[in-house]
């Protein structure tokens, strides 16, 4: 078995009565850009701090290339960091803020020369050396600190919700050239945000944190398609959960009764005992159809509101019991034009393409 670039074994951290991330364990390989993604307090930052060195775990441990870490003092494990605020020194040059990692560890002038050059060049930052970072955008100062956290070619990269501080548009270009850097360099990359779609934009795979636990670890798609648990399933993707029966189930599928009657075959079931229990059914907007017509295995909806979204269309519906269904067309849909609030419909969906929880 091959040796993981990066593993987090059995991690545990206690503050007092506290237990801020339980059992925390995942390989990393080398190269990889894996992201940490939860809500806030979800034991995601605190784990990226562990293995930068700024806390000690209360259990477990951080191998690198198979050798710990947790005897290494942080400035010692060649990590770089880049964090939400950008930490940069302010009567410092731009040049002279890339350099200090290398000052640090007494690199040759020459080198350091060389290295800020092309650390500038990879952020596109070239002819920006003699700039305070006051006077720059707040996407430069990020882009000054990736530099820096870059300079020293450090093996791993950890990134703790870097981007948060940025406008949605200046947000959307800095992930775009954080994606080519980490294509250009090869670093491993860690990086936490609560951003979902940041998550899905960036990253080979991201490890979904809730309550200190890892709930699923996997790529974006497979995370979409195939959530482990109830909470990945409403966390990634916009989602719809409705109540249901289940009255059979069989080789992981199950036969559910719907408000209003409506009996559904063949709905994965990710976890429960089999019939007589309690289901929550997870339907994704873009796989659900309207029609005037009765569907079989539908359900019954009223229309509540239509709203336009450029290439797509949001249904707002509501069910007879009460449950708000949201369904997403692409504009121009045969549908659309001839639904209007407040009429009757018919919601339609394939079994297989939803999700039944206990």
């Amino acid at each position: 078995m091959t040796e993981a670039f990066l593993s987090i074994r059995g991690i545990r951290k206690i503050y007092g009565q506290v237990t801020a991330v339980k059992n925390v364990t995942m390989d990393i390989a080398e190269g990889e850009f894996m992201t940490f993604l939860g809500p806030s307090g979800s034991g995601k930052s605190t784990t990226l701090y562990i293995l930068a060195g700024f806390q000690d775990p209360t259990e477990g441990d951080i191998l690198l290339k198979g050798r710990s870490l947790l005897s290494t003092p942080s400035h010692k494990r060649s990590i770089g960091m880049v964090f939400q605020r950008y930490t940069l020194f302010p009567h410092l040059t731009v040049g002279e803020n890339v350099a200090f990692p290398l000052r640090v560890r007494r690199t040759p002038q020459a080198e350091i020369a060389e290295r800020v050059k092309a650390a500038l060049r990879l952020v596109r930052l070239e002819g920006f050396e003699d700039r305070k970072p006051a006077l720059m955008s707040g996407g430069q100062q990020q882009r000054v600190a990736l530099a820096r956290a870059l300079v020293y070619n450090p093996p791993v990269l950890l990134m703790d919700e870097p981007l948060s501080a940025l406008d949605k548009k200046l947000r959307e270009e800095i992930q775009f050239e954080i994606r080519r850097i980490h294509q250009e360099t090869g670093v491993t990359i860690l990086y936490v945000t609560h951003d979902q779609e940041e998550a899905l934009r960036l990253s080979d795979r991201i490890a979904v944190f809730s309550h200190g636990e890892i709930d699923q670890i996997g790529s974006g798609q497979e995370l979409y398609a195939n959530p482990a648990t109830h909470f990945v399933a409403g966390f990634i993707g916009d989602s719809n959960f409705i109540d249901a029966q289940v009255i059979g189930r069989r080789e992981g599928k199950a036969r559910l009764a719907l408000p209003g009657g409506t009996i559904v075959d063949g709905v994965p079931m990710h976890a429960g005992s089999a019939g007589g229990t309690k289901a929550s059914l997870l339907l994704r907007p873009e796989r659900l159809s309207l029609s005037r017509a009765q569907i079989d295995a539908g359900l019954a909806v009223t229309i509540s509101d239509i709203t336009f979204l450029g290439n797509n269309v949001e249904v707002s519906t509501r069910t007879a019991s009460g449950d708000s269904l949201s369904v997403r067309l692409p504009f121009g849909h045969e549908a659309i034009s001839h639904l209007a609030r407040g009429d009757q419909a018919w919601l339609g969906f394939e079994a297989n393409s939803a999700h039944a929880f206990a």
